[in-house]
């Protein structure tokens, strides 16, 4: 049932782990500001990821998160399917946590909530009285909680830059690049196409400005998440042109930083004017207008 991915060389039982317990199908600042509390402990760090809730979408993938969790310091992610937790209780849900890890302190934001039918939170883990609780209150900016929804209700108007904000890190994707019809290279604008995850949360259909990573290496791009109507292409998909890049990306893994929201997708007339728009993108971009 538990999956675990141990990020870290700092594996050892006997000598227990902070925990951090909550969804976390991402970090976003709050989620950070827990992962520093539980670091002070100098025990290995474990953060807590459950996939499937209610059917909903992650932010991330379980590749992503482990990119993230690994570049923040976490030592190990524990995967918790949700079909298989949510009628645990939430003494069930605490022991099974324990006879896993040996927890030696678990920490939490006050929202927290386990077991089943949400019963157990935090008064009642620290009632339980055989793990060290740490419970830190919720973070707000501009008065406005700090959690994975408000997150993707950004992400649902475009607003990128707002999400990333509340992430503490750029919205991406994680990919790698797939062959597709290579209109791009008749226009002069070769790019990668990367299919968007279907467990993982759609932000709103449009032309974006991103950051390219291949490696160690950095591009400006464009990025139309969408269809391609101009050719009758109904296949979702991201579709990226690198500035300055030569070369060839088949098979290779993307990372893709999502920056701004630039246009909503069009269906252009011509050929000729589709080139002209993508030539005014990629100027935008260049001189950050």
């Amino acid at each position: 049932m538990l999956k675990t991915v141990w990020l870290t060389d700092k594996k050892d039982r006997a000598q227990g782990v902070a925990m951090l317990l909550g969804g976390f199908d991402g970090l976003h600042l709050g989620h950070r500001q827990l992962l520093s509390r539980a670091k002070k402990s100098g025990l290995p760090v474990g953060v807590m990821t459950i996939v499937g809730a209610k059917g909903q979408k992650s932010l991330f993938t379980f590749a992503e998160r482990e990119n993230i969790f690994a570049k923040s310091g976490a030592d190990f992610v524990f995967e918790l399917p949700f079909a298989e937790i949510k009628d645990l209780s939430a003494e069930a849900f605490i022991r099974l946590l324990q006879t896993e890890f040996s927890p030696k302190i678990f920490v939490c934001g006050e929202d927290f909530r386990f077991g089943a039918g949400a019963k157990g939170d935090a008064e009642k883990l620290k009632g339980m009285d055989t793990v060290r609780v740490e419970v830190l209150p919720l973070v707000e900016i501009n008065g406005e909680k700090v959690s994975s929804k408000t997150v993707k209700q950004h992400l649902e108007k475009g607003d990128v830059a707002m999400a990333s904000t509340l992430l503490g890190e750029s919205f991406f994707l994680l990919g790698e690049v797939v062959k597709d019809r290579q209109v791009g290279r008749t226009l002069g604008f070769p790019t990668a196409n990367i299919l968007y995850p279907s467990d993982k949360f759609p932000l709103k259909k449009g032309v974006y400005e991103t950051r390219i990573i291949i490696e160690r290496d950095t591009y400006r791009g464009i990025t139309n998440y969408g269809a391609r109507p101009t050719f009758d292409n109904d296949v979702v998909l991201t579709e990226t042109y690198l500035d300055g890049f030569d070369g060839d990306l088949y098979g290779k893994t993307l990372k893709i930083d999502f920056v701004r929201y630039l246009r909503d997708i069009q269906k252009f007339e011509s050929v000729n004017e589709l080139k002209t728009q993508l030539q005014k993108d990629i100027k935008r971009v260049r001189n950050h207008d």
